[in-house]
């Protein structure tokens, strides 16, 4: 398997956020039973997709994302350039 998923994990997080909200939503508002379930049933894929394609680590990657500031991210500056800043 490659090291990179084929699909963003952050933008499968979203998506799993987003049919989450809307399985609630429909069981706010009252919809019909199958429709909660067509929304329950794509929210429990989603973390199972992600199981099949990349694992347990990728699925924790999934559910649990990291927080703070990555240096790899591109917007750190490297310690001469913090330094050529500063002065």
């Amino acid at each position: 398997m490659s090291p990179h998923p084929l699909v963003p994990i952050a933008r499968t997080r979203v998506k799993l956020a987003v049919s989450g909200a809307l399985t609630v939503g429909a069981v706010t508002a009252g919809l019909p039973a199958w429709t909660v379930a067509a929304l329950a049933l794509t929210s429990i894929a989603i973390p199972v997709a992600v199981v099949l394609v990349g694992g347990g680590p990728l699925l924790r990657e999934l559910l649990l994302p990291v927080t703070g500031v990555r240096t790899d991210s591109g917007l750190a500056h490297t310690p001469e350039e913090s330094e050529r800043l500063m002065t």
